[in-house]
This record gives structure tokens, sequence and C-alpha cells, in this order.
């Protein structure tokens, strides 16, 4: 890969998950192995990915190299019980991008844990009966790779979400007394803290015995699948690191914390929070194959014909002082769609916008844009299921993109659209307060349209703001360039994750000469 280094050191780090770009991707999470990775290493940084070797991750068009055979991960087991081995016996893979190329859309080095009853004989990432397991086997596995390889051993670990929270708590007691191991930094990434393991945590988080102060047990241990992976994640890493700055704070709160509050809490001055970014090679309107017409911040007037493009696709009014207003998302209680119920179908008679409906979720909603989209035929228009071409067209062409979300860590579909001169109405909340500044008439400040308090009419107030100020063309060019110049790369981001990275470090080094 070319790219620049600066002169300092470079420090090793290694990201585990569970899903990582190209190569297996579920969601979010998928994007950030990718993009981050990429990012740190262009500042100079030997960064490396470690993931499972599901069945769709096919060798040979990767060019995987054998680069551990026969790993033998213990399981905890004492071995004396049929079907409950002492060893699971795996292999280690490794891609490796090619040298002197120039194309940066490569990802980094990345290693893939191979077994062929946990993961390549699986096509899908989750949704297994025995995913703590299999979480739990990629979290030990990484660490008896670091330690029987004797190659590469990272400056400091970074591990995502409650699948990988296992990872620190591995290393900070089966390997305490590796000297290889047990100077290595730890970082716990928290994508969703709602997510913490194979259970409800609002009814039966008394079920991590001890407060995630006990052992581990056994892969084969039925209370593998009652221990809270995100819980032990926070507790036993050196430092904690959310997706954005609002979110970090809400957290400690008993409204957001989900019932880890007094944890997180307990641990405030090792929690950061640093926004997501997103691809800029990737979502540029000036380059988008997917659009009508390319475009720049100098030339946003040539959204006009993407616009008209999408309401042909929708079979909508070709109307250009009509503004269009998209939901691109799961429809989930998360995302504050009951917030839209009792007011949407007024809105739309009194302010006549448009609405595009892009995602697929939870039946009742769907079931409601449906009934809107089949009463008001030529202002609403739905594409209930996933789409990967579609959200670039809409934000090729929609004038406003809606995110009314009850919480929201980060959130990138405000980042995404802003890049292409997209309107966002939010509701302050997470990435979505971080990254959305409400528009000022006075001081002409401001790049979307925020609201606080999680109530319908709040919602009604900020999309009518929006509406009456599309109305002006040159006040709403502005707050489009203003949309559009913030910076939401990750390069930013990888500029903090750098000073994240040092604390981590130094933490985990002040901590050893205590002892």
């Amino acid at each position: 890969m070319a790219f620049l280094f600066n002169k300092k050191p470079a420090r090793k780090i290694l990201f585990v998950a569970p899903e990582a770009t190209p190569f297996a991707k579920a969601g979010g999470l998928g994007e950030v192995m990718f993009s981050l990775p990429r990012s740190l290493h262009k500042l100079g940084d030997d960064v490396r990915v470690m993931i499972p070797r599901y069945a769709g991750i096919d060798p040979e068009k990767f060019h995987l190299k054998m680069e551990y055979e026969g790993l033998r991960v213990p399981t905890g087991s004492a071995g004396d019980k049929e079907n409950e081995p002492e060893y699971l016996i795996c292999n280690v893979r490794k891609y490796t991008p090619p040298l002197n190329t120039t194309d940066e859309k490569l990802p980094v080095t990345t290693y893939f844990l191979e077994n062929q009853e946990y993961y390549e004989k699986r096509s899908n990432i989750y949704g297994y009966s025995d995913d703590a397991v299999r979480w739990n086997l990629l979290c030990r596995g990484v660490l008896e790779f670091l330690w029987s390889s004797k190659d590469w051993t990272p400056d400091v670990i970074i591990s995502s979400d409650w699948q990988t929270g296992f990872l620190p708590n591995y290393l900070r007691t089966f390997y305490k007394t590796s000297p290889r191991l047990s100077s290595i930094a730890t970082i716990f990434l928290i994508h969703n803290l709602y997510y913490q393991g194979m259970f409800d945590h609002r009814f039966v988080s008394e079920m991590d015995y001890d407060d995630g102060q006990s052992a581990l047990p056994s892969f084969f241990d039925p209370r593998i699948f009652k221990i809270n992976g995100m819980r032990r994640g926070i507790m036993y890493s050196d430092a904690v690191n959310t997706v954005s700055s609002t979110y970090s704070r809400e957290i400690m709160t008993k409204d957001y914390g989900e019932l880890l509050d007094n944890l997180l809490k307990e641990r405030r001055a090792h929690v950061s929070g640093i926004l997501n970014g997103i691809d800029y090679d990737n979502f540029n309107p000036k380059t988008d194959s997917n659009l009508k017409e390319n475009y720049d911040i100098k030339t946003i007037d040539s959204r006009k014909a993407n616009k008209a493009s999408l309401q042909d696709r929708f079979s909508l009014p070709e109307e250009d002082k009509t503004p269009i207003i998209a939901i691109v998302a799961r429809l989930t209680e998360q995302k504050g769609f009951d917030l839209l119920v009792p007011i949407l179908e007024p809105l739309l008679k009194e302010l006549g916008f448009q609405l595009i409906v892009v995602g697929s979720g939870e039946a009742k909603y769907m079931g409601f844009f449906k009934e809107l989209a089949e009463k008001y035929p030529k202002q609403v228009a739905i594409h209930l299921t996933f789409d990967s071409i579609l959200p670039r067209l809409i934000y090729g062409g929609a004038d406003m993109v809606l995110l009314p979300s009850k919480f929201e860590p980060c959130g990138l579909v405000q980042l995404e659209a802003m890049r292409y001169g997209v309107v966002p109405i939010v509701r302050s909340t997470g990435g979505l307060a971080d990254s959305v500044s409400d528009y000022n008439a006075k001081t002409g400040s401001g790049n979307g349209f925020a609201f606080d308090n999680f109530d319908s009419f709040s919602l009604a107030i900020a999309i009518t703001r929006a509406c009456e100020n599309y109305k002006n063309q040159e006040v709403w060019r502005h707050i489009q360039e203003h949309a559009m110049k913030k910076d939401m790369s990750w390069d930013r981001s990888a500029e903090k994750y750098t000073k994240l990275i040092e604390t981590a470090i130094n933490i985990r080094e002040a901590d050893k000469d205590q002892k």
C-alpha cells in the first residue's frame, strides 16, 4: 500500500472483531473495521485485523496464506468428558495487501481464525445458538495465536462490543503472567451498549455471576451463555471508547446506561468518545457512478438532475420546488419512528413535501409506511427491503434526511448524507448531536435542524422549520454548504485514535510499574 508515513515510531495495533469489510460484513462494524485500520495505517502505524474465517470467505479469492497450523486453543475444560475436549484445534490464515500498490481501497493485513465446527461451516456471522462459544473461541484464539506464533506482538489490542469483550478478560486473568502478552494494552470500543450478550440484560443481568468478577467458565459450561461480554470488556480494558463524545456521557446516566451506568461512572477517567467517520473515497458525489449527475460543493445545482431522477425512480411527481424528505434506516424503535405516527399524516397535508422511505425492520413501522404510501401515492414512496444502491440515489437527490432517534451511539446516515449535501433533521442525541448543529437564522450557523426533547411536537417543529427554510433557496444553499464542508472523514477520527492509543499504552505501562 502506498501511504505517507510520519516520523514517529510505528506502533503495532491489532483490531479484533466478528466482521470486517470486504471479507465479512453484516453492518456498520464491518465498515469501521475496514476504514479505521486503514486510516491509522496511513498515519504510520503497523495495523492489523483479526476475524474468524466464515464459510463465505474464499481463501483463493483473497489469496490467504497459512500462517499457523494446528493452533491448540484451551477450552477451559479438563477434557475428561465426551464432546468436551481440553483444546479446540484451529488454524490461522493471513491476508497481506500487495506491496507497492497505489490502490488505497485494499484492507490492511488481516488474520483469520479457522475452526471447522464454529466458523468454516457457518455461512452467517451472527445468529447461532452457540454464539457465546464462538466469540469466546475467537478471543482466546487470538491470544493463543499471539503467544504461540512469537512472530508479531501488538502494543495494543482494540476489541469491539460484547462479542470481543471477553478478550481483555482472558488477557488480564489467564495470560497475566505471560511476559509477552501481559504488557499489551487494551482498548474496548462500545458501538452500541444495548447489546450485551445472548440474553436480555434488562431482565437477567444478575446472571453474570459476581458482577463480572468470576472466572470465565469452560466453553462447554452452560454459564458461558449468561456471561455479559459488554461488562467484561468495560471492566478489564485499559481504556474504553464509544463512537461519539455525547454518547460517552449519555451512557453514564440511567436513561442510556443499560444497567451499566454505575460501572461506567466508576471507570469514568478511562472512558472517552470519538465520532466515527466515513470513507471519503467511497462516499464522494463528485465520483459516485450511481448518480445521474456528479457534483461537488461548487456545483450543487447539478443535484437537480439527480432529484428528478430520484422522483422518477419512485414514481413521484417531478417537482423541483417540492422538498424530498428521506428516511434511510432500520425501522426499529431505537430510530424514533414512534414520534412520527401521530404527526406524519397532518404534516404531509400541511407542508406538501414528498417522503421516500428505504429500509426494513419491525412489522408495525413497515405497515405504517406502507399504509401511508397507499393513501398518498403522489407524496409517499417506499422500498422496504435492503438495497445497497438506493441510499446513494437518495443522497444525490433528496433535500433532507430524517433521523429522530431515541438514542444513536454514532449514526452513519447523517454523515453520508451531509457529504452529498442532504440536510439532516435529527434529534440531538449521541453521534447526531456531535455531527449536526441546529441552523440559526440570525447567525447563519448550523448544518441541519435539530430538536432535543423526545416528543412528537418537537419533531413536528423541526420538520416545519426545515420545510420553511427550503423555500428560500439562497438560505438552503448556505445550509447545504455547511453540511458538505464539515470534516467527517476517518482521517479526522484516526488522529484522535492515535492519542487514545498512546493513553492506553501509558496506562498499561504505569500499571505494570506499580506491580
